[in-house]
């Protein structure tokens, strides 16, 4: 424990929790700070590549990736969980002449915590592409698109584009704002960035393709694992915000749009190939009234995904902005909610 302060290594303040949500907010992830995710990228990156000189059977890659895994998460873990002790030391000085380094110890502490977070940024993202939709150049559209998807973009249509900005918002809502809430909640900053090593992990390696089928398995799964509880609460956030933007807007048929992104979510929700990707997405196309999913090209290679939700009609770029709105109301909600579990455990401090 730390003296004074009331947590351990694994616990994170509500202060801290919270200026982390506003820092995020305001300035998202600048391109001179050095994002510990970038880091973390680089490291797999390199390692992927030395482990594959041995690998060179099905069976190898499959052991190379639970490798891979060990030598990622395993020195992100312990190399945040000693800065944040330290840093946790450094705040719990009570010496006058040192409220300086006590102050910088909780600005870097907030810092670290917000560069788990990525509400800017993904809203950033999802209004870039709808913006250049509505200014009607589509190949800037699908510019930006590629930069936040993995599928193949340049012949993709309008709506198409829409689709897939639609699809990329549900998903990362959960991925990205409301998972690394969940570890900050339940294990502080060390399994908050743990996490993140696992998610980055999934998003170079997890693929099902014939270069990742094997080495990218192990990543994938442990992926599924960890993002198995934050899914199911960022579809439960997202029918909320429904009932909530709906209400602000007084808008009709309130009851219906929140039972309609229920039932979706319950209905389409397992048709996924990911066993968590679907559930967010569903509740997104319920509440929306769009349809998602559909085939697909990665690399040039069509995949069939299953179609989730109804086309009732919806306007695709109203719809799109629908996204960004739940977006922003279901982050604010995770991250309030989040502030009041602990102050409840701890305390306002």
């Amino acid at each position: 424990m730390i003296s004074g302060y009331g947590y351990s290594i694994f616990h994170i303040s509500p202060f801290v929790l919270g200026a982390a949500f506003l820092l995020d907010l305001a300035i998202g992830d600048p391109r001179w700070f050095p994002h510990p995710v970038v880091i973390i990228g680089f490291a797999i990156g390199r390692t992927e590549a030395f482990l594959r000189r041995f690998m060179k059977t099905a069976f190898l890659e499959k052991i190379g990736g639970i490798i891979l895994i060990a030598l990622i998460i395993v020195p992100v873990f312990i190399s945040t969980y000693f800065v944040t002790g330290w840093l946790y030391g450094l705040i719990a000085g009570n010496t006058y002449q040192f409220i300086q380094v006590r102050m910088a110890a909780m600005v870097v502490l907030v810092c670290l915590a917000a560069s788990t977070i990525a509400v800017k940024g993904l809203v950033d993202s999802g209004n870039s592409v709808i913006q250049a939709v509505e200014e009607g150049d589509v190949e800037k559209a699908r510019r930006k698109l590629s930069m936040v998807v993995g599928r193949d973009t340049h012949n993709l249509t309008e709506k198409g584009i829409l689709k897939a900005a639609t699809e990329t918002l549900a998903e990362n809502l959960s991925d990205g704002i409301v998972a690394p809430l969940f570890y900050l909640v339940t294990g502080g900053l060390p399994l908050a960035m743990t996490y993140k090593a696992v998610n980055t992990l999934d998003s170079m390696v997890g693929y099902s393709n014939e270069r990742y089928r094997c080495f990218g398995w192990a990543a994938a799964k442990l992926d599924d694992l960890a993002n198995y509880i934050p899914a199911r609460i960022t579809g439960l956030l997202v029918i909320v915000a429904v009932f909530v933007c709906l209400r602000v807007r007084k808008a009709k048929g309130i009851i219906m749009s929140v039972r309609r992104a229920w039932d979706i979510m319950m209905r389409d929700g397992r048709k996924h190939s990911s066993p968590n990707s679907g559930i967010p997405e569903a509740a997104m196309a319920g509440a929306l009234g769009v349809r998602l999913g559909g085939p697909s090209s990665y690399g040039g290679i069509i995949v069939e995904k299953p179609h989730i939700g109804d086309d009732s009609g919806t306007d695709y770029v109203s719809a799109s902005k629908g996204a960004v709105s739940i977006v922003r109301i279901s982050s604010f909600l995770g991250g309030g909610i989040s502030i009041c579990l602990l102050i409840l455990v701890q305390g306002i401090w």
